[in-house]
């Protein structure tokens, strides 16, 4: 009878006890910008996705810590750097790539399997009486480097003609029990990102490159049901551990130019 009215007893944190409202989940209106300020690369930033949950937790029992908090994974990745008629290089992700796994981890590479640990989570320790009021955001852009010249060349001509990313994430919010590994899915968001940069190098540095599309992201789509988290999802390699650069030549066997980490 005692434990009626305790916080020490078993835990009251069950997801009809969590709630969560004003979700927002936006790309920033505008062009992906390019940059070419460098006679070895060109650059290009893409507008940030960002997501914004307010939540309410219940009481936290004593001897119970919950972490709220987003988890990102990358579901799919085109990113293509084509140089003329002599070959493409490409970022891939092998296991993602060859169908090995549905999602990899987008973790900072620290804070597995959260996606950051600053704006993105908040830790719970009990015991905690009353409520808990809070908000977790995250954002998330492309600000790459592509040589000019073709990386396995010893040339340093520029040769780059075209650059294509398409990539695809899911983003869930979600309550954890570090220490029970129970998990309460919360929200599920899904969104893309895609680039298309075409390029003359045979035009002085500054005006090679232009933007073919798109002029604005898709907006992303916050899900009304909950999907659950792949277990690549949730710890190591993360995407950009994993990840490897390619060389496609046309003609010719490819070949590993950065291997995964």
């Amino acid at each position: 009878m005692g434990c009626i009215h305790s916080i020490a007893c078993k835990s009251r944190v069950k997801r009809e006890n969590i709630v969560v409202y004003d979700v927002t989940a936006t790309i920033d209106r505008g062009p992906t910008a390019i940059e070419e300020n460098s006679p070895i690369v060109l650059r290009y930033k893409t507008p940030y996705f960002k997501a914004s949950a307010r939540v309410v937790m219940p009481p936290i029992p004593r001897n119970e810590t919950w972490v709220v908090g987003w988890i990102q994974a990358c579901t799919h990745m085109q990113f293509h750097n084509t140089y003329g008629d002599i070959g493409m290089s490409s970022w891939e992700i092998p296991e993602l790539r060859d169908n090995v796994v549905r999602a990899i981890s987008d973790s900072d590479g620290v804070s597995y399997p959260w996606y950051g640990n600053t704006t993105e989570t908040v830790t719970l320790s009990g015991p905690m009486a009353k409520p808990s009021r809070f908000t977790v955001s995250m954002n998330d852009n492309f600000y790459p480097s592509v040589t000019w010249a073709v990386p396995v060349s010893e040339s340093n001509a520029p040769r780059l003609t075209y650059i294509t990313r398409d990539q695809s994430f899911t983003t869930w919010l979600v309550a954890l029990n570090p220490a029970t590994r129970e998990k309460i899915l919360l929200q599920t968001v899904k969104w893309r990102m895609r680039v298309e940069i075409a390029v003359d190098p045979n035009m002085p540095l500054g005006s090679r490159a232009r933007l073919v599309g798109p002029p604005h992201q898709d907006q992303p789509k916050v899900l009304t049901h909950m999907e659950p988290i792949p277990p690549n999802a949730l710890g190591k390699p993360n995407a950009n551990d994993a990840q490897v650069l390619m060389w496609r030549p046309k003609r010719g066997t490819p070949l590993v130019v950065i291997p995964s980490k």
